[in-house]
């Protein structure tokens, strides 16, 4: 399965920071339908992610009811992606595990 979720890059300053960009509502939704099917337990779901040239594998996990896909800094250089850009990330989901 293969979402394509369009949004801007943010900051979380807790114990570990990290850069992330939320999946909208829909594309979430779609997400939350197949859950099940791909999590590894505590609603972390596997993903292949890929922002231009720059393919990678991460895991979603869900923040204020959405999925949220880390963003490593050695995947922003490779991109030359800035907090608060907008960016395109492809998901793709293995709901055949």
């Amino acid at each position: 399965m293969e979402i394509e979720a369009v949004g801007e890059v943010w900051h979380w300053r807790g114990p570990a920071p990290f850069h992330f960009v939320s999946v909208p509502d829909a594309e979430s939704a779609r997400i939350r339908e197949v859950a099940s099917l791909v999590t590894y337990g505590w609603g972390m779901i596997p993903v292949s992610a890929r922002i231009g040239a720059t393919t990678w594998t991460t895991s979603l996990f869900a923040k204020d009811g959405l999925y949220v896909v880390p963003l490593k800094d050695r995947i922003r250089a490779a991109e030359d992606v800035e907090l608060g850009d907008t960016v395109t990330v492809v998901l793709t989901l293995d709901v055949n595990r």
